[in-house]
């Protein structure tokens, strides 16, 4: 139950940040804690967490292509 409430504590923070206009690095970080707080989160789960499982290297693969288009959007000089 901790690893539930540490994914919605990390959710709310989110959206905070995101009222705040927070930097996309930031924004990025945080998203990148709480996959790996849904991760712990599904691990202590006992089964049926197939669906789960997928959305969560959805997330991954969209915070990791995020990553790489602004790393490459700040190498690249305007």
């Amino acid at each position: 139950m901790d690893e539930a409430r540490a994914v919605l504590h990390r959710l709310e923070r989110i959206e905070a940040l995101e009222r705040e206009s927070a930097p996309a690095r930031l924004l990025l970080a945080e998203v990148h804690a709480l996959l790996r707080e849904a991760e712990a989160w599904v691990a202590t789960e006992r089964g049926g967490t197939d669906l789960a499982e997928q959305a969560l290297q959805r997330c991954r693969d969209a915070a990791d292509s995020h990553a790489r288009e602004h790393v490459t959007a700040e190498a690249v000089p305007e």
